[in-house]
C-alpha cells in the first residue's frame, strides 16, 4: 500500500531482477486482465496486481507487509493533528475520488500504476461491495484517504494519499478502528517499505500470511463508518 505524496519508498518503486534477467522477487505472473472476477480470485490466492506498463504484473511478495489489527497503535501526534484540524472521517463517500487522488502524479512520484483500467475495475468491485475507501475531510476538502479490497475478514490496502501532514496516517488509524469493529482479521499492506514501517506495518513470511489469509477469508465481516 503506497502513499501518493510520500517522499519515502513506496509501492511505485518496483523491485528489479539482476543483470541475468531474473524475475523480480515477488513477481508471480505477467499479463491477463483486470476483470473483477479475476481480481477477486487473485486476492483469495494472496496475489495482487501492480502496474500495467507495458503489461499487467501480478505479485505475491515474501515477506509480506501487514498491519497487526491486535497490536497496532496510532501515533499520538496523529490524533492531536486530527482534532486540531477538525478532520472528519467517512467510509465509501467518494471511492472514485480517492482512487483518482491516489493516482495523481507528484514531484516525488512522476508516474503512477493506477491507470484508468485500474480505476474502472476497482470501481466495479466497489459497486459489488468488495472495494472500499476511507476519506479524510477538512471542512469540505478531501485531504487524505485510502482504498482497498475486502473479502470476508480480509482487507487488502491498495493505495493512500495525503494533502495535509499526517492525513494518510490518520486514514490508516481510522481504518484499523473500523476493521476491528467490523470483525476483520487481516489488514494486508502488500510490499514492505520503510514508509509503511513508520506507519506501523510489520512483516511476516509468506506462508504465515497465507495461513492468516485463509482464516480471514472464512470470517464474515463488515466495514462501516460507524
Amino acid at each position: 500500500m503506497d502513499d501518493s505524496e510520500s517522499s519515502e519508498s513506496s509501492a511505485d518503486e518496483k523491485p528489479s531482477g539482476d543483470d541475468a534477467g531474473e524475475w523480480p522477487s515477488g513477481l508471480v505472473a505477467v499479463g491477463g486482465t483486470l476483470a473483477p472476477d479475476r481480481l477477486l480470485a487473485a486476492y483469495r490466492l494472496g496475489i495482487f496486481p501492480w502496474s500495467s506498463d507495458p503489461v499487467l504484473t501480478w505479485w505475491s511478495p515474501d515477506p509480506r507487509a501487514v498491519f497487526d489489527l491486535q497490536t497496532f497503535r496510532a501515533h499520538r501526534t496523529v490524533g492531536r493533528t486530527a482534532r486540531r484540524c477538525g478532520w472528519r472521517f467517512t467510509v465509501d463517500r467518494d471511492f472514485a475520488g480517492v482512487m483518482r487522488c491516489c493516482a495523481v502524479e507528484t514531484s516525488d512520484r512522476p508516474g503512477t500504476w493506477i491507470t484508468e483500467d485500474f480505476i474502472r475495475s476497482y470501481s466495479e468491485l466497489h459497486r459489488r461491495g468488495y472495494a472500499h475507501s476511507v476519506e479524510v475531510y477538512e471542512g469540505d476538502d478531501l485531504v487524505g484517504g485510502l482504498y482497498g479490497v475486502a473479502i470476508g475478514g480480509f482487507f487488502g490496502g491498495e493505495s493512500m494519499f495525503h494533502r495535509r501532514t499526517d492525513a494518510s496516517k490518520a486514514a490508516v488509524s481510522f481504518l484499523v478502528q473500523r476493521l476491528r469493529a467490523g470483525g476483520f482479521l487481516l489488514l494486508d499492506a502488500q510490499m514492505p517499505t520503510p514508509h509503511l514501517e513508520r506507519l506501523g506495518a510489520t512483516t511476516i513470511p509468506r506462508d504465515q500470511y497465507m495461513a492468516q489469509l485463509r482464516r480471514a477469508l472464512a470470517v464474515p465481516a463488515t466495514l462501516t463508518g460507524e
